[in-house]
């Protein structure tokens, strides 16, 4: 299983959950082929496939779908960080790996850590603070050239989980992104929802709801606002607490990744038990406002936070408490293709465009 970039994680997760791994290579697809199609390569031919692209804010992964959600190939590779021309190479590099690995073509999506203007297509609210202000699309066009859909990376989740994954048979999914940053997108009946503005499931950035002395104003956030949810609740936020209480608790530099502040806890340390229910507490104080003004039939969890087992353990119990609703029974469980399901809903985007 690949580790987290962000975490350093690379396992244990709940029981009966999909890694989204590869399949062996005699699944490879290589008959079927039919003419070119929506999206495609000038002059391609292709297996019936859709591909996806991810691009993330520490790596970007390309995978190949065909229509049942097999995986025909997948790429991945490094965010070349702060160098928006560089990710676009990278974009198309990889799209050029799937296709020759997957033997054809098909229609592309590409999810994006942000959203675009519906309006003017400039790309806003990024957490690649380098992608703001750029129209994404016209320049992925350019170097892919051919078309291409894209959408935020949390409506991506949403739309795989709803389709095939741990939010099928669901009505309303509130999907949650708990990685570098903190994001969610939502799916009704199989669709991300965007809202006039595009900016639906911007969870990261509402301030943490009933903060304590010690959580005002919070830290900044890359949005230019303090206390944002994501400044509290991604991965980064739960090791740099640690770090920072074990510096003035202990009077030890500590530099460690999610991981290994996990890994103490295990071990007895009682300061990261302490970071560790300070964490999921925050965590469930964002979602009672979810809870509170959507009341999604299920939540979704991703991002490399995602894949602590404690979680589906200690934070039920405490979203029941700051719920407004005495009564509180929504599942609250894993994304069932782990880290690939953000790819997996950018590779569904054109055929939830002509549904």
């Amino acid at each position: 299983m690949l580790g987290d970039p962000i975490t350093g994680w690379a396992g244990h997760r709940p029981e009966g959950t999909s890694t989204g791994a590869a399949p062996p290579p005699d699944r490879i697809a290589g008959s079927g082929v039919v003419g070119a199609g929506p999206g495609c390569a000038a002059g391609a031919r292709f297996v019936t496939m859709q591909l996806g692209v991810d691009w993330g804010g520490t790596k970007i992964e390309g995978i190949a779908l065909d229509d049942d959600g097999t995986v025909l190939a997948r790429q991945r590779a490094d965010t070349p960080r702060s160098d928006y021309e560089g990710c676009l190479r990278v974009v198309a590099d990889l799209v050029a790996a799937v296709e020759k690995d997957a033997g054809g073509s098909g229609p592309l999506g590409v999810g994006l850590p942000g959203s675009l203007d519906p309006v003017t297509g400039i790309a806003k609210g990024a957490s690649s603070t380098w992608m703001n202000g750029r129209h994404v699309e016209t320049d992925l066009r350019r170097v892919l050239g051919r078309d291409v859909r894209t959408s935020n990376d949390a409506d991506c989740l949403a739309v795989s989980e709803a389709t095939d994954g741990a939010g099928a048979g669901y009505r309303v999914v509130f999907a949650v992104i708990l990685g570098s940053g903190a994001g969610a997108g939502i799916a009704i009946d199989g669709r991300a929802h965007h809202g006039p503005n595009n900016g639906a499931g911007e969870w990261g950035h509402n301030a943490l709801p009933l903060p304590d002395v010690t959580e005002v104003p919070g830290a900044a956030c890359y949005c230019g606002k303090h206390g944002c949810l994501e400044t509290w609740v991604s991965g980064r936020a739960f090791a740099r607490a640690y770090r920072q209480h074990a510096e003035v608790d202990l009077a030890e530099p500590v530099d460690l990744r999610p991981v290994e502040v996990l890994e103490r806890m295990r071990s007895g340390d009682r300061l990261a038990r302490l970071v560790w229910d300070r964490y999921v507490d925050r965590v469930a104080r964002g979602l009672s406002l979810v809870a509170n003004a959507l009341d999604p039939d299920i939540f979704v969890m991703g991002g490399g936070m995602s894949n602590v087992p404690e979680l589906y353990d200690d934070l039920p119990p405490l979203l029941a408490r700051y719920a407004f609703s005495p009564v509180f029974r929504t599942p609250l469980v894993p994304a069932a293709h782990g880290d690939s399901s953000g790819v997996r809903g950018a590779a569904w985007l054109w055929r939830e465009e002509a549904s």
